[in-house]
This record gives structure tokens, C-alpha cells and sequence, in this order.
């Protein structure tokens, strides 16, 4: 007969072996949920527009930000983590983004929210290429699972400028 050891191994070993393919059977649930979230931007004021010292521009907004996010929690869900990015493009860079505002959201019941806020992050450019410059808003979400991948996603919003003179 097997000693006390052994058996002791082999029970530890099924059951490992057991959670990790309920662990994995758990993480391809996940790709059955198709989400659904939605999304508004508002940009209430233009609070100032300036030239740093340094001859970068700076801008500092007030705006609204209403989104549903509810249908990225499932079962599995730990939390969200938002943010609000200005993206634009210039001569040197094809992208630009800049973040304005994050948020992580531990709960379903935290999901759906309106909020009124200023650039939580400085909207700097390095150089002076914000005058008039037209830019999106995009909504970013990264969920992040009790098992399994993190996965990412966004909302662009579009139609936003800048004013042509510094305020």
C-alpha cells in the first residue's frame, strides 16, 4: 500500500489540477458576454487656453461625462478602470493623446454615472499646436477579470476644437 505521503500528493495534485480547469472553463465564459456600453461627452467651458513660459500650450476644460458601462460586468468581473483621452494629431505625431480624467469602477452598481469635472491631468502639448486644432474625446475602459485576460476598449467621440486665440 501507498504511504500517507503519497496519497496525500495525489489528492493535492486532482485537486489542483481541477481548480485550474475550472479557472480556465470560467475564463472562456467571459467570451459569450458581447457588451454593450454607451457613452456622452460634453464640454461645458473652455476655463483658460494659454502659452506656458516653457511655449507649450495648456488647456483646461470643463465637461461632462455620462456613460453606461454596466453590461462589461459579469460574474467575473473584479473592477474597470475608465479614462478620458483628448487625441488629436500634428505635423510630428500622427497620435497625440493626452489624459484628462480616470476613474476605476469596483461595482456594477457603480457603472452608470454622470459626472461634472474638470481635467483631472494637465492638457498640454509640447509646442504650440493647439490653436484651433480639432480633437476627439475617447472614452477608454480596461476590465479586468477575477481569472482570465484583461481586455480593453473605447468610445471615440468626435467633432471637438479649440479656439484659434489664447484666452
Amino acid at each position: 500500500m501507498h504511504s500517507f505521503g503519497y496519497r496525500l500528493n495525489g489528492l493535492l495534485t486532482f485537486a489542483v489540477t481541477i481548480l485550474a480547469l475550472m479557472c480556465a472553463i470560467t475564463s472562456l465564459s467571459d467570451n459569450f458576454n458581447t457588451p454593450s456600453p454607451s457613452a456622452e461627452i460634453k464640454i461645458m467651458n473652455i476655463n483658460w487656453f494659454q502659452k506656458q513660459p516653457q511655449g507649450h500650450d495648456e488647456v483646461s476644460l470643463t465637461m461632462n461625462v455620462s456613460a453606461d458601462l454596466q453590461s462589461l460586468f459579469t460574474w467575473n468581473t473584479k473592477q474597470v478602470f475608465v479614462f478620458v483621452a483628448a487625441e488629436y494629431e500634428t505635423r510630428k505625431n500622427s497620435l497625440n493623446q493626452v489624459s484628462l480624467w480616470d476613474a476605476i469602477i469596483p461595482a456594477k452598481e457603480h457603472a452608470k454615472f454622470w459626472i461634472h469635472t474638470s481635467n483631472k491631468y494637465r492638457f498640454v502639448d509640447q509646442g504650440n499646436n493647439l490653436r484651433g486644432k480639432k480633437f476627439n474625446l475617447t472614452l477608454h475602459w480596461h476590465v479586468m477579470p477575477k481569472t482570465g485576460k484583461m481586455f480593453a476598449d473605447k468610445i471615440v467621440l468626435t467633432g471637438y476644437s479649440l479656439p484659434e486665440e489664447y484666452r
